[in-house]
């Protein structure tokens, strides 16, 4: 009697209607193509009764997907996927918004970022490649990123600091337009996740320097003709002591009771147990840390400390954040 009582216990809530997973972000970058990997994972092995359907909400730097899902208190239809704009975008725009105000629910990974360049270009190394920017002048070499005051822009500037090189930042709308011009050479550099640039580093087209994190990444099979994911050096070992990782996380809207909150991370969970995911995190070399709970609301009050100090030395805080 106690398994079938909690076995009911587990399904006392289910979505009653489809499920909106909204993506505060364009179309094609990570956070984009994790939302619909997990999407299509939950069609394939009906993980859910109710679809789950994919909305980018990507204006004001993820501002319009937050202040959505901000402003559907209770509404347990509604799921968002996070990148680290959960804290640069309150921070460099002062919009009134504040992670605090949704209901966290699983981090599903941690992703890395790589500094690449074209693979026609000569360098071979990270140093190789600011020691280049440095001799060519200030304003001289472009630096692609992902939107403005976020990620890529905040590693752009403690690249700047540690090499004394000086770039022209050139932001884009999502990191799959970011890789498609540092191939057409419109941008001499990108700070791309992984997966956002894996399909044209396998082609041949872009070349990876290096990782932004303390230790290489663990993946050992070979993605282009010679190399793996563990074959990148980290930026560190070439001198450049930079390190940071973006969160890939799930959220609620405020006000939802804990049942509904458990059927999204036991959802998450089944989710994470496929081979589908396997694959996506192995081809986007993802850190696969995951937690939720407690545990989780504890992280995420760290990393918007970090995060504060990382604007503020950048010089990226809105006014009122200073």
């Amino acid at each position: 009697m106690l398994l079938a009582s909690t076995a009911a216990c587990a399904e006392a809530w289910k979505p009653t209607k489809s499920v909106e997973f909204v993506v505060p972000a364009g179309a094609g970058g990570g956070a984009d193509q994790m939302a619909r990997l997990i999407q299509s994972v939950v069609a394939k092995y009906k993980l859910m009764d109710q679809p789950l359907i994919v909305v980018n909400k990507g204006g004001g730097a993820g501002a319009e997907g937050f202040l959505d899902i901000k402003g559907s208190a209770k509404d347990p239809h509604k799921i968002i996927i996070t990148l680290s704009n959960l804290f640069t975008t309150p921070l460099a725009t002062g919009v009134p918004f504040n992670w605090k105000e949704l209901t966290p629910v699983q981090m599903m990974a941690l992703d890395q970022f790589v500094l690449w360049v074209n693979s026609e270009t000569p360098y071979k190394t990270a140093k190789e490649y600011t020691d280049a920017v440095k001799a060519a002048g200030t304003g001289k070499m472009k630096m692609g990123g992902t939107g403005s005051k976020q990620e890529d822009q905040i590693i752009t500037v403690a690249i700047e600091k540690q090499s004394g090189a000086k770039f022209i930042y050139i932001p884009y709308k999502g990191g799959g337009e970011v890789a498609v011009q540092l191939v057409g050479k419109h941008v001499d550099s990108t700070v791309n996740n992984p997966i956002e640039a894996v399909e044209q580093w396998r082609a041949g087209l872009l070349r990876a320097l290096c990782v932004f994190d303390d230790v290489p990444m663990p993946y050992k099979a070979k993605v282009t003709k010679d190399k793996s994911w563990g074959d990148i050096p980290t930026c560190k070992s070439q001198g450049m002591d930079v390190d940071y990782q973006m969160l890939r996380g799930i959220f609620m809207a405020p006000g939802v009771s804990k049942e509904q909150i458990d059927y999204y991370v036991v959802l998450m969970k089944k989710v994470r147990e496929t081979q589908e995911w396997k694959e996506f995190m192995e081809k986007g070399a993802f850190d696969q840390k995951s937690m939720n709970g407690e545990e989780f609301k504890s992280w995420l009050t760290k990393e918007e400390t970090r995060h504060q100090s990382l604007m503020a030395e950048a010089g990226f805080l809105a006014k009122k954040q200073q």
